[in-house]
């Protein structure tokens, strides 16, 4: 009974959408009661990670089909870490959506297709099978798509376009790799294709199916060179899904890599160097873009970028402190990102114009002290400033580099996460410190969401111990793939 478990954090948001649906002509009715199933599935969440500490990995096994055949759902650590990660966020965006002013919160299909969005990743940190892994990614797109392709920006329905086809020439290559590696094993259980893998030196097939699913989560997590939809896509969509496509979504491309170095193909070490160097180009071209950029979400898209590719280094080196890292730094990036991008979106909202541009929103931040307060407190948490969460993550990032002797790469990233820090003082000065003579009070999109998360990164800069212990257990299941394998085979 202990593997059912499972379900609940991802049965009750698949369940939201229909639900939802139902509720369309009862627009308040409909908030609320997607407010209340997600914050259910949050607690679920919770209640899983409790189970997984308590008992080990879960597995269940669905369609009545042994294993490794069939649908498997599974949890071991790490992906209960990223499900609860990602659960978190989630709940603050449906907080956000409920006190938003933007038009297409009250269409009868926002709830249902967010809910689409919460399915697919809650789906992809808990699947154990590469195949249901794509359809799960497939889900995030289509969901990602439609609801970007109606928000209240013009550009919304351009940016949908780019990351359907961009998307869509990611599904070719997922499924390029899902048959290259099929063909080679007959399996896409995870733990048996890790376990056949192992057991035997990788096949040209095998590695061409390695090259189609690097490619994939290149794409998905939008790391350099391959980030150029990601910008407009998350400049256009609405506040309340750009925060999740940005601190989020580009995290199951981290999971895919998680899950590649250090499960199925832990001897490739070309592709851990590859991440360590795409992680430097990322982290000097994000940095780049955000200090160069005239909007303020397409900053924070562009600081993302950074932001992915000091997560790619913590992978790339391999080690246990350095995973450790990686999975820090994910978790704080997901909480300070989306608070940014609603408190952008806020300010957007009590603009003249409805618009994230510096040329509309400078000065508009004058009449709103608190939101400046929050929104410096992130751009110190994303400098890596104590006492911000932002700050125990560098820390760590470079001391896995310094313990691993990466020192190149951790010198090159050291000296471009400067940058930084000037882009998020100068929003923050345009915003707050300028002078608008057509800025007036005015009010807009609800603060309470970016609040909380703010305040979680608060606390957990302060108090940092528990979610760095619990990022330290789950690295070590990384670096033990047996673990993994002998879990699951046995639950099986």
């Amino acid at each position: 009974m202990t593997a059912y478990w499972l379900l609940p954090p991802l049965l009750l948001p698949f369940l939201g959408a229909p639900l939802t649906l139902m509720l369309r002509k009862q627009p308040r009715l409909q908030t609320a009661i997607s407010l209340a199933l997600m914050m259910a599935a949050l607690l679920s969440s919770f209640a899983l990670l409790w189970q997984v500490l308590m008992h080990g990995a879960l597995a269940l096994q669905l369609g009545a089909w042994p294993f490794p055949f069939g649908i498997t759902l599974a949890a071991d650590l790490p992906g209960v870490f990223m499900l609860l990660m990602s659960q978190i966020v989630l709940t603050a965006g449906f907080l956000y959506a409920a006190g938003s002013t933007e038009k297409v919160t009250r269409y009868p299909a926002f709830y249902t297709l967010f809910f689409g969005l919460a399915t697919g990743l809650s789906g992809a940190f808990l699947t154990g099978d590469l195949f249901n892994l794509f359809v799960f990614a497939e889900i995030i797109v289509i969901s990602g798509a439609a609801l970007t392709a109606n928000a209240d920006d013009p550009f919304g329905v351009e940016a949908a376009y780019k990351y359907f086809y961009i998307s869509t020439l990611a599904a070719v290559f997922f499924l390029l790799g899902v048959g290259a590696l099929y063909a080679a094993y007959g399996t896409l259980n995870l733990a048996d294709l890790a376990r056949q893998i192992a057991a035997t030196s990788p096949t040209p097939l095998a590695l061409a199916g390695l090259a189609f699913l690097a490619t994939t989560f290149f794409i998905k997590s939008a790391a350099f060179p391959f980030h150029f939809w990601q910008p407009d896509f998350h400049a256009a969509a609405p506040t309340a899904i750009s925060a999740m496509l940005s601190s989020l979504v580009v995290k199951v491309g981290v999971y895919g890599f998680l899950r590649l170095t250090t499960l199925m193909f832990p001897q490739i070490q070309l592709l851990q160097t590859l991440l360590v160097w795409v992680g430097v180009a990322g982290i000097l071209y994000g940095g780049l873009g955000a200090a160069g950029t005239h909007n303020v979400k397409r900053m924070l898209a562009y600081s993302t970028l950074a932001q992915i590719g000091f997560m790619l280094l913590g992978i790339g080196w391999g080690t246990p402190f350095s995973l450790t890292a990686a999975l820090v730094f994910a978790f704080n990036h997901a909480l300070v990102k989306a608070a940014m991008l609603m408190l952008a979106g806020a300010m957007a909202s009590r603009a003249a114009v409805k618009s994230a541009s510096f040329s509309v929103v400078f000065g508009v931040g004058k009449y709103h002290p608190f939101a400046g307060l929050l929104f410096l407190l992130g751009g110190m948490a994303l400098a890596g400033i104590p006492p911000l969460n932002g700050f125990t993550s560098k820390l760590l990032i470079f001391w896995s580099g310094i313990a691993s002797a990466n020192y190149l790469s951790l010198a090159i990233a050291g000296v471009a996460s400067i940058v930084t820090l000037t882009y998020v003082i100068r929003a923050f000065m345009k915003i707050w410190f300028e002078t608008n003579p057509e800025a007036k009070p005015k009010t807009g999109d609800s603060l309470l969401a970016p609040a909380l998360l703010i305040g979680l990164s608060l606390a957990l800069g302060i108090w940092a111990a528990p979610l760095v212990n619990l990022a330290q257990v789950s690295a070590q299941w990384l670096s033990d793939p047996q673990n993994y394998i002998r879990w699951l085979v046995g639950n099986g």
